[in-house]
């Protein structure tokens, strides 16, 4: 069973966002990497650009696939977690904590609500399996 944490807002393109204030914090689920297995490259975004919810952001590769990454809510980068250049792995090992992706500047904070909380993601988890 894969773990979901409490207090995240989910996808159902296995993206997390954790808000901090007015940034959010956006990654790989715990669910995708082990579907992905082996996480080898990561293809993150420009500092400044600016992306409509659901646009890819960038992408991931791993030994069994390349995945694109979408965005959970609009939003424009503010910073990228530049340590998955040189250690993809780590979102396989820390997913939620160093494995985080991007935060951005969120722009229309009312498109978390349509997001999953960690219950109807959980839930979203065991329907596919």
């Amino acid at each position: 069973m894969s773990k979901v944490e409490q207090g995240l807002k989910y996808t159902q393109t296995d993206e997390w966002i954790r808000v901090e204030g007015s940034v959010g914090v956006i990654g790989l689920t715990d669910y995708a990497q082990d579907a992905l297995n082996d996480i080898v490259y990561v293809e993150l975004p420009d500092v400044g650009a600016t992306f409509a919810k659901g646009e890819s952001f960038g992408s991931v590769e791993s030994v069994k696939a390349a995945s694109d990454m979408h965005m959970p809510v609009s939003g424009t980068v503010t910073e990228i977690n530049e340590a998955l250049q040189d250690a993809p792995e780590t979102v396989n090992s820390d997913p939620y904590g160093a494995g985080w992706f991007i935060k951005i500047a969120i722009s229309n904070p009312a498109e978390l609500n349509d997001l999953l909380d960690a219950d109807a993601y959980e839930k979203y988890c065991a329907e596919r399996e």
